[in-house]
């Protein structure tokens, strides 16, 4: 059966879908596989779906989507799983702005009950030229490789937070800026988190030579077995001379947070990983956020931050903490974000 996209997913990106696609009855019910479904509600809330160019769109009902089997476990999200057995007629959710889609197990108030979807069935892919018989597309389709050791890297920069929605994104990107500005030819990556283009937009946006994401490698959702070797899979990408890129040096964000499932705690603690580290930063939400991931990460991790920004830098209450308490520098990557990057600037230095 063929059906006409109403929106492509950008999780399902490494697949190249065309707007018009075949379905098969049969559904891999694995992460990665490229399904087809129909929105069966409208949201007020939490309704956009992001495509493979990275613009965001409403989701209407009845549209016709194409997204990636996945699982979500977040804070401030949804928490989902990719049931075992998928049959066409079977009703999952979207559980990201990405195109993920699974079973969602747990919700939350802020972003409302997630949108249901018909499953429509499995999405074909005809990689060779007049070939009649589909195989079942996945996004490890066109996927950067993984790699057991990165033996070498220009600095890097790592971004990471107690929590997310700490800010991650917006320091690194002010980093980025202030170390361009500086003349530095900078790249940039995603490392761990779930399927979205926009974070990894906004890095290039304020001047990342590049900036790629797990989803990149194939990878819908980081867990802790397959972060880190996505993670040196994506620095060596980008240390690639092959490229041209010629960094002088990469920053790293983290998503989610330090103690979450995503697979930071291995990245951070993986010795090869943070051989090429020049500075840690942290974004924290409040003052015990700050105070926890100093402890956390020096007694741990045997890591040294370099600075602390996020929410908990907003005003001077949080600020005095951080500079009295923890004797680390505080800075506000909304209000300092210049000075931000002249501390990461300096630990390049």
């Amino acid at each position: 059966m063929k059906v006409l996209l109403n929106k492509i997913a950008s999780g399902t990106r490494n697949a190249r879908l065309p707007r018009e696609v075949t379905l098969s009855d049969t559904i891999v019910a694995e992460e990665g596989s490229v399904i087809c479904v129909r929105a069966l509600d409208r949201k007020n809330t939490y309704n956009e779906l992001e495509d493979e160019h990275g613009r965001m769109a409403t989701v209407n009902q009845g549209d016709i989507i194409a997204g990636v089997l996945g699982v979500r476990r977040a804070l401030h999200g949804y928490t989902g799983i990719i049931p075992e057995k998928i049959q066409v007629g079977d009703i999952l959710h979207l559980l990201n702005l990405g195109g993920v889609i699974g079973l969602c197990t747990s919700g939350n108030p802020d972003v409302g009950p997630p949108c249901r979807a018909e499953v429509l069935g499995q999405v074909l892919a005809f990689p060779h030229l007049g070939e009649r018989r589909g195989t079942p597309a996945n996004i490890l389709t066109n996927a950067l490789p993984s790699c057991d050791y990165l033996a070498s890297s220009v600095p890097l920069i790592y971004v990471s937070g107690t929590c997310m929605n700490a800010g991650k994104t917006f320091a690194a990107c002010e980093i980025i800026r202030g170390l361009t500005q500086r003349g530095l030819r900078v790249g940039a990556a995603k490392l761990t988190g779930v399927s979205l283009r926009r974070d990894t937009l906004k890095m290039e946006d304020v001047g990342a030579i590049r900036a790629l994401t797990f989803t990149d490698a194939g990878i819908v959702t980081t867990q802790p077995k397959s972060a880190v070797p996505v993670a040196r899979g994506l620095i060596r990408a980008l240390n690639d001379p092959m490229l041209g890129l010629k960094l002088d040096c990469i920053v790293l964000e983290l998503g989610d947070g330090i103690m979450g499932e995503y697979g930071v705690f291995e990245i951070l603690s993986t010795p090869d990983l943070m051989g090429p580290a020049r500075a840690h930063v942290m974004c924290a939400n409040d003052p015990v956020g700050a105070w926890g991931a100093a402890e956390y990460m020096k007694k741990e991790l045997g890591i040294d931050l370099t600075v602390i920004t996020g929410p908990t830098t907003d005003n001077s209450v949080g600020r005095d903490f951080v500079t009295k308490r923890l004797g680390l520098p505080a800075v506000n990557a909304r209000t300092e974000g210049d000075k931000l990057a002249g501390v990461v600037a300096d630990a390049l230095r």
